[in-house]
Formats: structure tokens, sequence, C-alpha cells
């Protein structure tokens, strides 16, 4: 009798991970001012406008019976490609899966901050002011987990940081990308992707000292190597988002 124990090669496995993604987020549901608008973007940043996958939240919209699939040809014949919706009610959602897109709960209803919460007193004693204003200035106060990577961060290879600054002690090449909750600090040349601020810290910064970068966003506003300043290519920089605009400055 054969005890071989010879198993099928498995055809893929799952894995878990954290990709960047651009959003687009809705606040008209009208298929041609949509249009109108991206035509008008499509002028001004071509570089961006080439396949790239986007997610549509409609969670500023109160429209339940979306025109979704129009507003989709609409992406895709301006080189956009709608991966996902994230919002709505009911009728999006299935309108979502009917398209062949994920769908993804409002933003707001994946979790509330600790200042959300209503806390519970045992008794309804008043708290002097200067006393409420220190508790909340703590609640404020973000845990940081920061995370060093030491060496060279390859194609095709990502280092992320879910819960804080991410700091990088060598070079990020060309295809290779890096995320951070926090901000991001490359003691070396920056030729990939930089990402920080990935759950939306409008504080968060990039720093590098080669700039090179395929593409650098903070808190989802982003810059392309094409949109980049020639004159800051290879100078040490610092990149900050200031009145929802990228903003790259040199330092030293």
């Amino acid at each position: 009798m054969s005890l071989s124990t010879d198993r099928a090669p498995q055809a893929f496995t799952f894995k878990g991970g954290m990709l960047p993604m651009t959003v687009m987020e809705l606040v008209s549901g009208d298929p041609e001012q949509i249009r109108a608008q991206l035509a008008s973007k499509l002028s001004q940043s071509p570089a961006f406008f080439q396949h790239t996958p986007v997610v549509l939240s409609v969670e500023k919209l109160d429209e339940p019976h979306l025109a979704l699939e129009r507003i989709c040809a609409v992406c895709r014949g301006h080189k956009l490609l709608p991966v996902a919706v994230r919002g709505g009610g009911d009728p999006v959602r299935q309108s979502a899966w009917a398209l062949g897109l994920g769908w993804f709960p409002p933003q707001e209803n994946r979790g509330r901050s600790l200042e959300s919460v209503p806390p519970v007193a045992a008794e309804p004693v008043a708290e002097p002011a200067e006393t409420v204003a220190d508790s909340a200035a703590e609640k404020a106060e973000p845990a940081h987990a920061s995370k060093v990577y030491r060496g060279t961060v390859r194609s095709g290879q990502q280092v992320s940081a879910p819960e804080g600054d991410l700091v990088i002690i060598g070079a990020v090449n060309a295809g290779a990308e890096i995320l951070a909750a926090g901000s991001v600090h490359i003691y070396g040349a920056l030729r990939g992707r930089a990402l920080a601020g990935i759950h939306g810290d409008r504080n968060a910064s990039i720093y590098c000292k080669e700039l090179h970068a395929e593409l650098l966003s903070v808190a989802g506003t982003y810059k392309r190597l094409d949109d980049i300043d020639n004159r800051l290519l290879g100078a040490n920089v610092e990149v900050v988002l200031e009145h929802d605009q990228l903003c790259i400055a040199r330092l030293g």
C-alpha cells in the first residue's frame, strides 16, 4: 500500500496587505458634471490619468438611486479604473456588486475615536474647566508606534508602519513603496513611492535626503514625479500638506 502524501500544488494563497488607493470623493452624482471636472483635471495632470485605480466615495451624497454605472463609464473614459465604492445605502451597495465592484461601509462607521464616546460617570460631578481641557488634550494625543527599517527597500518591496512613523536608514528604489500612519523619514535616496498619513493625518510629513520619488502622498494628497519641480530633484527636502496642497521645500 502506498503511503504517498503528495498533494496538488496550490494555485494561490491569501495574504493581508495594505495598498495605497486614491479615493475619489463625490460631492455631486451628476455624471456630466463629473465628466467636465475630469476633463479639466486631465489637461492639468495627464500623468495621473494612466489607468489609476480609484475608490468612489459617495458618503457625502444623499442619492439612494445613484447613476453608478454612468459614473463608472465616465471614469473609465478618462483612464480611471473604479475598483470599489465606499458608503451609500443598500441600493448603492447592490449596484456596486452588480457592476463587479467592491463595497466598503462609510468611513465614520468603522470606528469612533475616544473623543466621540460619551464618558460614563458614577456621579454627576462637575470638573473644573482646567481639568476638562487637560483631559481632552490627553485624549487627543496619539500613541505612535514608530518603525525603523535598515537597508535598501528594493523594487516590488513594501515597508509599512500602520500605527506610527517610518524611518528608512537606506535608499528606496524605483518600484518600491513605503507607507506610514505618521511621517516618513528616508536617510537616503527616494526613487519609489512614499505615502505618509495613510489614515488621514494631515500633520504627517515626508523627509528624504535625495528626492527622485515616483509618487509622494500626505493624507491622500499626492504628487507624481512629473508634477515635481525639476529644481528640487536630487535635493534634501521636506514634504508637507498646506491648504490641501502638497508643498516641497529644501532642507539645509
